[in-house]
């Protein structure tokens, strides 16, 4: 399972394990993703506000990829997040860390949205 599976199994806890690797394929397939997402929306920043809240870290998730990943447990290593740069495409420098690291927030966000994740119009 993928970086990105797994952040979609954190956020969208009922998603068929079909879903998440879904919006990991190439851009043209990707289309196809939201016919395979949860038919409710989900209310991504609830979810996550509501998480931040129970977390003793103060934890940015709305800027910070890293933060981001923390609050939902995951790996956030500069290692995983190279690894979610590749799932998702990134052409960039991956030595360039700040670059990839905004580069990879927006990312997120937006596929989160592409698949039944309501977000807002400033995370995408």
């Amino acid at each position: 399972m993928g970086i990105l599976s797994s952040i979609f199994s954190k956020i969208f806890p009922s998603a068929k394990a079909e879903t998440a690797p879904a919006a990991q394929t190439a851009p043209a397939a990707t289309a196809a993703a939201p016919a395979a997402a949860p038919v409710e929306q989900v209310d991504v920043s609830a979810i996550l506000n509501g998480l931040a809240a129970k977390n003793p870290q103060k934890l940015n998730w709305k800027t910070s990829i890293v933060d981001l990943l923390k609050l939902l447990d995951l790996d956030s290593s500069l290692t995983a997040r190279k690894t979610l740069a590749q799932e998702l495409g990134y052409t960039g420098d991956t030595n360039d860390s700040a670059s990839m690291n905004i580069w990879l927030h927006k990312q997120v966000m937006n596929k989160l949205a592409e698949n039944g994740g309501k977000v807002p119009d400033e995370l995408k």
